[in-house]
């Protein structure tokens, strides 16, 4: 438990493009903001900025459709161009009604259209692109935590978020995508309530609960903001990814 957290917002963080130093930007943000990096910092990074440095960008005119495709975006109501990607992305196609295709994720997580958007980056009407995530965010997460420590920097926990929906709830929140070293899931199992009664199913998911705070410090528009500073967690080390966090398909209720 922590007894404070602050989430403190890298402002005047630049527009990212592909092929650029993310470890070195963070650095320079944090300057910027007058922040050294400190034991048990945590930073959270918006999903967008990771993919536009990893170069995730299509271009719908390079996309070829298939007859699934074309079938699915009928159902959808959507460029067939995009929902060709969504199935590239996608190892399961899940729930589909005008607008939404909800699929499993080729990572893992279950979502809406396998994360590909088209808010927030630069794109020709003309010759439009849209955005996919990560290849592999865990292997992000953990190449910036590397990345700080080689520049000599502290090497932080790190979460990588983006903006998911969640059954049975309106809205979405940020949700952790990828994860390095820390431990995503707090396993209080077997310990004791405040009356001595054994906890038997209590883990907090702490990754997924600091991306939605850090989620609502950088908002979901024009804000800017995509990197956030957590200090306070006190969440515990460890040398794991986000793959705890994903429900066995044998116990998913949804399916």
């Amino acid at each position: 438990m922590t007894a404070r957290l602050e989430l403190i917002p890298l402002l005047g963080f630049p527009l990212v493009e592909p092929g650029d130093d993310l470890a070195q930007l963070v650095l320079d943000a944090l300057r910027t903001n007058e922040l050294q990096l400190e034991a048990g910092d945590v930073l959270v990074v918006a999903q967008k900025v990771v993919s536009k440095a990893e170069d995730r960008y299509v271009r719908l005119a390079d996309v070829v459709v298939s007859a699934e495709a074309r079938v699915l975006a009928e159902q959808a109501d959507k460029d067939p161009r995009q929902v060709q990607l969504i199935l590239d992305e996608s190892a399961e196609v899940l729930r589909v009604r005008p607008g939404v295709i909800i699929v499993e994720h080729r990572n893992g997580y279950v979502h809406a259209n396998a994360g590909i958007d088209k808010s927030n980056i630069r794109s020709d009407p003309e010759d439009p692109r849209v955005l996919l995530l990560p290849r592999d965010a865990d292997a992000s997460a953990l190449a910036l935590r590397r990345g700080l420590a080689q520049r000599g920097a502290f090497a932080p926990q790190v979460i990588i978020n983006d903006s998911m929906g969640r059954a049975w709830r309106n809205g979405t929140v940020g949700l952790a995508i990828g994860t390095a070293g820390l431990e995503p899931l707090y396993n209080q199992i077997g310990g004791k309530d405040m009356f001595g009664n054994v906890l038997e199913v209590t883990e907090p998911a702490v990754a997924d609960e600091l991306a939605a705070g850090a989620s609502l410090v950088m908002g979901q528009a024009a804000e800017a903001c995509p990197v956030v500073l957590a200090r306070g967690a006190r969440l515990t080390s460890a040398e794991v990814g986000s793959g705890g966090l994903l429900r066995d398909k044998s116990l998913d209720m949804f399916r």
